[in-house]
Formats: structure tokens, C-alpha cells, sequence
């Protein structure tokens, strides 16, 4: 059972900022682009990465003995203890000022901007709010709201919550107009791969065991990051135009499936031919990732 919501003492945190370096190196950039199927020509030193790429540098690097029970790194240091067990990618904005490169030497200064609490259906809900400014010789090239969701355990299991079906899209008119669509199949294998590329010890996405037992899923929850990622990558499977803004918000969590169904992800280009609605469905097409994106200039 969680202990109460001292919403006072986890906003103490509020202000807190850490400082860390890293290089834009290679590997990575080859791993991520066999990992999403694409057919790449060798990365090279000089070249851009393609949008939330960034999300393959900075990794957290806990050591093993100050893991907690799900994965994550005990709380209380840089993000506040909040005494919720699940912990969850829940949206995020991000706004692309100039490009980031092969062999850029990057700063990363990460505040915490706030911390609320809210009473949810299923419970207690925290919401942390991270700001992340990445920096490099060139000045700074990308400014990132990321948002995170603290929930109490289950008492019911996540599929029988209320779902937001997909069909709100084409009431308010964002179907109206062709759409590029992509499926993947989120298997374990693709999970454990995306969690080893992004040093991602969340038990919830590799241990069966521990995601359908301790945290009540269905099954091996899929990456919230990983399913942007699919979204910009169909995106930019259909344009060249360079990224301005994202943002994205998790509606509902998408599960691994034993019997190989896939997800789909989804862009459609806007009437002012400028922004963009993306959108991804899981196996039984609801609805569980909006995202908005903002195009700039042909290069």
C-alpha cells in the first residue's frame, strides 16, 4: 500500500537541476536504425540525427545496488521520492533549434519544473514535469519538456479501464484527409532491444513476470518513447522538411502481444501544410498516443 501524498515535501524538488555531458557517437545511430527497420547508408561524422534520436544519449547510469525493486534508480535524488510504485513516460513537447550532429560534444542542464498531484480514476496520480536544454558549440539546439506519471498499483487491470477510441480523431476532422500508416509488431524481442539501446532497466517492458504480476498489465508494456519514435519515423518516411516542434501525450498504455499483432502508427499532413496529426493504435485499434508536429521550410 502507498504511503500518503506529502505533496509539500516532493515539491521541494521543484528547482532542482543536474549537468551532464555526453558525445553524439555512432553506434547508437547504427543500432536505432536497424532496430526501426530503416534502410540507412552508413552514419557518418557531420550527420544530422533524425528527430528524438537525442534519446539514445544521456542514459541513466545508476549503479546496480541503487536500482529499486521495478527497474529505476531509487528515488530521492535528482527526481523527488515520490511514494507511488508505477512510474510512467506520460507525454513530453520538444522544440528543435538548430541540428544536433554525428560527433557533436553535447551539454544536457535538466531542471525540475514542477510537481502536482491529482486524483485520478484508478487513484493518486503525480505528475513530474522535467525541463531539459541541450547545448553544444554551436549554442542551443533543442529545449525539452518531459512529462512523467506516478500511479498507485492497479486494482483492476488496465484493459478494462475506459479506452479513447480512435474514432474522436474523425469527429474532429483529422482523418479527413489521407494518412501515411506504418505497422510494427511490438514483440518482446523489439522490447528488449529498445530497452538495451536506451540502457532501460524498467522491469516492465522485458519481465513478463513482473509487469503482469507486481504492476497488474496485461502484458510487457511497450516504450512510450519508442512509439514517438515510430510516429516521426513514418512521418519522416514521407517528408524532408525539417521538424520545428513535437509534442506528445500518452492516452493509454499499448501492450506486447503473444500472438503477434501489430500496432499502428499514423501521420497526415494538415490542410495549412505546416503541422501535422500522429496518432498510434494498439491491436484492438484504440487509441494510445496523440502527438502534434510542426514542419518547417523545405531545406
Amino acid at each position: 500500500m502507498s504511503s500518503p501524498i506529502d505533496l509539500s515535501l516532493l515539491q521541494r524538488w521543484v528547482g532542482n537541476t543536474e549537468t551532464s555531458q555526453d558525445t553524439i557517437t555512432l553506434a547508437p545511430v547504427r543500432s536505432m536504425s536497424a532496430l526501426l527497420d530503416r534502410d540507412d547508408s552508413a552514419p557518418q561524422a557531420g550527420d544530422s540525427l533524425p528527430p528524438l534520436w537525442h534519446w539514445l544519449y544521456f542514459l541513466p547510469t545508476a549503479k546496480q545496488s541503487d536500482l529499486g525493486e521495478d527497474g529505476h534508480a531509487k528515488r530521492g535524488g535528482f527526481l523527488p521520492p515520490v511514494p507511488l510504485p508505477r512510474r510512467m513516460w506520460a507525454g513530453g513537447h520538444l522544440e528543435f533549434i538548430t541540428p544536433i550532429r554525428v560527433g557533436d560534444q553535447l551539454t544536457r542542464t535538466s531542471t525540475i519544473q514542477s510537481v502536482n498531484h491529482k486524483q485520478g480514476k484508478s487513484g493518486d496520480l503525480v505528475f513530474v514535469t522535467v525541463k531539459h536544454l541541450y547545448e553544444g558549440q554551436q549554442g542551443l539546439c533543442l529545449r525539452e519538456t518531459h512529462d512523467i506519471v506516478y500511479r498507485a498499483h492497479a486494482l483492476v487491470t488496465a484493459k478494462s479501464l475506459p479506452p479513447t477510441a480512435a474514432d474522436t480523431l474523425v469527429k474532429t476532422g483529422a482523418l479527413a484527409h489521407p494518412v501515411w500508416h506504418r505497422e510494427i509488431t511490438p514483440d518482446d524481442v523489439l522490447l528488449f532491444r529498445y530497452s538495451a539501446l536506451t540502457f532501460n532497466a524498467h522491469r516492465i517492458h522485458y519481465d513478463r513476470n513482473y509487469a503482469t504480476q507486481a504492476e497488474a498489465y496485461p502484458g510487457l508494456v511497450v516504450h512510450g518513447p519508442l512509439i514517438a519514435t515510430l510516429l516521426l519515423d513514418v512521418l519522416g518516411s514521407h517528408t524532408d522538411r525539417p521538424l520545428k516542434q513535437f509534442s506528445f501525450k500518452a492516452v493509454r498504455p499499448t501492450f506486447e502481444c503473444a500472438d503477434q499483432r501489430p500496432l499502428r502508427v499514423s501521420a497526415q499532413m494538415l490542410p495549412d501544410g505546416q503541422h501535422c496529426c500522429l496518432w498510434a493504435q494498439d491491436h484492438e485499434g484504440w487509441l494510445t498516443m496523440q502527438a502534434q508536429a510542426e514542419l518547417g521550410a523545405t531545406p
